[in-house]
């Protein structure tokens, strides 16, 4: 991972130098530091659960502007069909998509129309045998990027097939330029995001050279001036071209009925998604062929850029499905290069002790013995999220053993009974307060 992009940032001047951060971090990504929480950027893989945490919003996601869309000579609005559970009695998703054009895109290209490419394709790959069983979805970025970093056996089970954000781009862009006869430069392609990680994953995508999405505007930030267009639409001219299928992704389980295949599991939110990541590499799931994974709670309805409650955003999808067709898209021959991964999803050893393998044997063995001398309590109260996360710290020379509070006290104790035993002098109530834990025991 020799590029850096975050889209998840910190404000320092809001950080209280509480510990919600780092306990709920997936990758123990952060550290509280001098006061301050700090964020190791080779580890963070932007799934937002910090910005989800923090009582004090010191976390937050960089979007781009909605006026940054007046820098292409045509524009293309990618809504992520989270965008549509977002409205209180919505019937029509042609308002959504009338609404957008009147914002001033020239098109729109539902994300939802790639989702249902995504999920032929998938079907027909599994059909054909020619995936590394269960197959595990590569739709959520912060999912993809987790298995990078902490799961390097499971990255071949990783479905290789774009992101529906990807392909639905690659296709807009490309109908644009035959269309228009602009180059690709001069069309500018915006997703409409729930999330921060499609926000990465547009800036530096793991398996492309680059993206065809020129800008990820949040859903939070689109909504207020979306609603007022919505509201004073004079006519609603038919856009959709997606279905059941297609819409069913914004929430969980979506993908996996798009299947059409009842040996799978879908799980979302952050915490059940590594149990799951877990038995799977410890071989505990064996029945089951696909695996779909969502890092936020309920799918992308949940994610920190929505504005409504993510099971709120879910009962209102499944009302509107209820008015489509199944699906609208099929695969053709132009289609299928677009679904192709460049480059194979590679293991980033971001967590790794050193490059000398006995050099990190060594450091292993150091960390073991550090870990030793520390409660076991994993409080958080040294900055780090656990006593082992903490002695590793220390071994790399970013922290002290004193950092851990019990054993800073025993430091303080052994110092006092030196000086009493030299001079016989305590500073401060010492004996008082020894005397006083004594009877409280």
């Amino acid at each position: 991972m020799d590029r850096f992009f975050h889209s998840v940032m910190l404000d320092s001047s809001k950080c209280m130098g509480c510990t919600n951060c780092i306990k709920r971090c997936p990758t123990e990504a952060i550290r509280v530091r001098e006061g301050k929480a700090c964020i190791i950027p080779e580890r963070c893989i932007d799934c937002g659960e910090c910005i989800r945490v923090c009582p004090h919003h010191a976390k937050k996601a960089s979007y781009d502007p909605l006026d940054s869309i007046h820098g292409f000579s045509y524009v293309i609005a990618l809504p992520a069909p989270s965008l549509y559970g977002q409205f209180n009695n919505l019937d029509d998703i042609d308002i959504v998509l009338n609404g957008l054009r009147d914002l001033g895109f020239d098109e729109i290209f539902e994300v939802s129309r790639a989702a249902e490419l995504v999920s032929e394709a998938t079907r027909k790959l599994m059909k054909e045998g020619k995936l590394k069983l269960p197959v595990i979805s590569s739709a959520c970025p912060a999912v993809v990027r987790l298995i990078r970093v902490r799961f390097p056996d499971l990255c071949s089970h990783v479905l290789p097939i774009a992101s529906p954000m990807e392909v639905a781009a690659r296709l807009a862009k490309k109908a644009a330029m035959e269309k228009t006869g602009l180059s690709k430069e001069k069309i500018g392609v915006f997703f409409i995001t729930p999330c921060p990680a499609k926000v990465t994953d547009s800036r530096v995508p793991v398996n492309f050279a680059a993206s065809e999405v020129d800008g990820a505007i949040a859903i939070s930030e689109i909504f207020p001036a979306l609603t007022g267009k919505m509201e004073h639409l004079e006519e609603v001219e038919p856009l959709q071209e997606s279905g059941v299928i297609g819409v069913g992704w914004a929430s969980s389980g979506g993908e996996s009925a798009a299947l059409l295949n009842d040996k799978y599991l879908a799980a979302d939110g952050i915490e059940n998604v590594i149990r799951v990541l877990e038995e799977l590499e410890d071989e505990r799931i064996r029945e089951l062929e696909f695996i779909e994974l969502n890092a936020c709670a309920g799918g992308c309805v949940g994610g920190v850029a929505c504005v409504e409650n993510a099971y709120v955003a879910k009962a209102r999808l499944q009302r509107l499905r209820r008015y489509l067709p199944v699906s609208k898209n099929h695969l053709g021959r132009e289609v299928g290069p677009i679904l192709q991964w460049e480059t194979g999803l590679e293991f980033a050893p971001v967590l790794k002790l050193s490059d000398d393998m006995g050099e990190a044997l060594r450091m292993m063995g150091e960390i073991d013995r550090i870990t030793e001398k520390f409660p076991g309590l994993d409080c958080g109260s040294c900055g780090a999220p656990s006593c082992r996360s903490l002695a590793e710290d220390v071994v790399r020379g970013d922290a002290k053993e004193s950092d851990c509070i019990f054993v800073l006290r025993e430091e303080i104790r052994t110092m006092a009974n030196m000086l009493e035993s030299i001079g016989g002098f305590v500073p401060g109530n010492m004996h008082r307060d020894e005397k006083k834990e004594e009877s409280d025991r």
